[in-house]
C-alpha cells in the first residue's frame, strides 16, 4: 500500500512538473533579459525615471525588424555610446551630431 501510495505521489508531482516547465523557461528568459536590462542601467549610472525608461524599453525591446525605424536606431545607438563615454553638454552635442551624421553615409 505505502508503495502504491509513493507511486501515486511521486507521478503527481512529474506530471506537476512537465506541466510547469514551459512556464519556468519563459520565466527564466525573462529573468535574464530583467538582469541584463539591470546591468547595463547600472553600467550607465542611469537612476530615477531615466532608469525606469531605459528599463521599460529594454524590457519590452524584441529582435530588431527589418521595418524598424533605422533613425531611431541609429539614436538609440549614438546615445548608448555616448553615455558610456560619460560624454556632457557640449562634447555630447558635437559627438551625437558627428555619430548620427556618420551612420548613416559611407565615408
Amino acid at each position: 500500500m505505502r508503495r502504491m501510495i509513493a507511486s501515486v505521489t511521486l507521478g503527481a508531482a512529474v506530471a506537476l512538473l512537465l506541466t510547469q516547465a514551459p512556464l519556468a523557461l519563459a520565466t527564466n528568459s525573462q529573468q535574464a533579459k530583467m538582469k541584463e536590462c539591470n546591468a547595463e542601467a547600472s553600467s550607465k549610472s542611469l537612476k530615477g525615471d531615466e532608469r525606469k525608461s531605459f528599463m521599460s524599453d529594454c524590457l519590452s525591446h524584441q529582435a530588431p525588424s527589418s521595418t524598424g525605424n533605422s533613425q531611431q536606431d541609429k539614436m538609440k545607438s549614438c546615445n548608448a555610446e555616448a553615455s558610456s563615454k560619460s560624454l556632457k553638454g557640449d562634447e555630447r552635442k558635437s559627438f551625437m551630431k558627428t555619430c548620427l551624421s556618420a551612420s548613416g553615409k559611407p565615408n
